[in-house]
């Protein structure tokens, strides 16, 4: 009796030491893998992927937007051949003038330094002139003002385009980061189907075992056996699902084959610890979209005093000496000091008196834009505020149903073993520990990409200068 006893008794462990396997993961044979982080990934892909290389391009053309748009300060050269003749024969032979001109943008001003020498067409008569002269607007574009304002106007949309580069940068990097977090979350799965499926098969193998010895009954069997089969089903979902995301991975990183990638689990992600209306204080006076939407504002200011004026007279101070002379030598010259008003009376036309009128409209619609994007970005972040928190919350109690659900599954493993619970039973409590895992996995993904989401919207996700890093090789502070 009691060499019976024991061997029942053996036989009970060996029973609940394969059932309650079924509370964790079994370790397998790893194969060879090379394992890339985050940070790696990322710092590969800002490399690799000339997608970021296309987005940092444009940041190169911004440094010629004013050299394209304001009038050049640049000397000006220029030589003049002409010949001139008259019916009556008199009149003016070979004649050249040679000049050179000097815009002072910022001032509106314009310097002028000329010579020209000429001869007599029925004559070896030949004069000389030498002049300097200088015009100064005081009504249209008065003391460089127009070019003041348009050179503002410039900076203002070399900034704002600045930023939309940025914020393109951003856009771009935050699929990149999600596609890592999907990636390691279908990793996950399969590490967990995997495990679920081995330890649904070594339950069929005891459960076979025990039929053997007419313990467990045929319909036990066919039982663990549709368990397996379900769990094995699952695997072909999971590793599609794995294939698929790390493909994508690859392709970012232009990754050209060797051994296989896994990824590194990502930091525990951490929910926002500050209430909303800080959070989003906070954005509002430091987020790029602001500063964009504050710059716009700015421009259309001042594109309706650009508009104006345009509408404004032409008015041009002149004031010059002049020195003519015989011979090109300027002999027996005769010198003069000059002095007037230049003007040019022009009434507007319609389509000029059109844009003031426009860019007075768009001055007026700037405020209404940035109310209304603050209110649809306030809406968008309090939803997105509020799934953060659900997600953080379904995560933490995913983990503890999770140690639960093992202790049941170790619980009603000896039941099961006792004849105290049915078979039913001891399945229904093994497959909620894998949803639990599932579960937690799941939510915890949610959690990353939501925080990813916020980080976006907010322009919190790169908070350096892209072209910087890229100059540096470093990838971008995502943190």
């Amino acid at each position: 009796m009691a060499r019976k006893i024991r061997h029942r008794n053996r036989r009970l462990a060996l029973l609940l030491a394969a059932l309650t396997t079924l509370a964790g993961p079994v370790a397998g044979a790893a194969e060879k893998e090379t394992t890339l982080s985050l940070d790696e990934f990322i710092r590969q892909a800002t490399r690799a992927d000339t997608a970021f290389e296309e987005i940092l391009l444009d940041e190169l053309r911004l440094q010629y937007q004013r050299d394209l748009v304001l009038p050049p300060g640049n000397l000006v050269l220029s030589v003049k051949q002409s010949y001139a003749a008259f019916a009556s024969g008199d009149g003016r032979g070979p004649a050249t003038r040679i000049s050179l001109q000097r815009l002072f943008p910022s001032h509106g001003t314009e310097l002028e330094i000329a010579y020209e020498a000429s001869q007599a067409l029925a004559s070896d008569n030949r004069t000389g002139s030498f002049g300097i002269g200088v015009s100064q607007p005081i009504a249209r574009n008065a003391f460089g003002r127009a070019t003041g304002l348009l050179d503002k106007i410039t900076g203002l949309e070399v900034e704002v385009a600045h930023f939309q580069i940025v914020e393109a940068y951003e856009d771009y990097l935050a699929t990149v980061v999600d596609a890592y977090y999907r990636w390691y979350e279908a990793y996950e799965n399969l590490a967990i189907g995997k495990s679920a499926y081995a330890e649904n098969r070594k339950l069929l193998e005891d459960i076979r075992k025990r039929q053997t010895q007419q313990i467990a009954l045929p319909v036990d069997v066919n039982k663990i056996r549709l368990q397996v089969l379900a769990k094995q089903e699952d695997l072909v979902g999971l590793r599609e699902a794995l294939a698929s995301s790390l493909q994508v991975v690859e392709t970012i990183i232009r990754h050209t084959g060797g051994a296989a990638l896994r990824p590194v689990a990502p930091a525990t992600p951490v929910p926002l610890g500050e209430p909303f209306e800080s959070l989003l204080s906070t954005f509002q006076e430091q987020g790029r979209t602001f500063s964009i939407l504050r710059k716009l504002e700015q421009r259309s200011s001042l594109s309706v005093d650009r508009e104006a004026d345009d509408l404004l007279p032409s008015i041009n101070l002149i004031a010059g000496y002049e020195v003519r002379g015989r011979d090109y030598g300027l002999k027996d010259s005769d010198d003069r000091l000059f002095a007037g008003i230049e003007l040019e009376l022009s009434r507007p036309d319609a389509q000029q008196k059109a844009e003031l009128e426009v860019a007075r409209i768009l001055a007026r619609k700037a405020p209404l834009a940035t109310k209304n994007t603050y209110y649809r970005l306030r809406q968008q972040l309090s939803g997105l505020y509020l799934e953060i928190q659900r997600e953080s919350e379904l995560a933490r109690l995913a983990g503890e149903r999770i140690a639960l659900a093992r202790q049941v599954v170790r619980d009603e493993a000896e039941n099961y073993t006792y004849g105290k619970i049915s078979l039913n039973d001891y399945i229904q409590a093994v497959n909620v520990v894998d949803v639990s895992r599932f579960s937690r996995i799941r939510h915890e993904s949610l959690l990353r990409r939501g925080l990813l989401e916020w980080q976006r919207l907010t322009d919190t996700l790169v908070t350096r200068d892209p072209v910087l890093q890229s100059r540096e090789g470093l990838p971008s502070d995502h943190r």
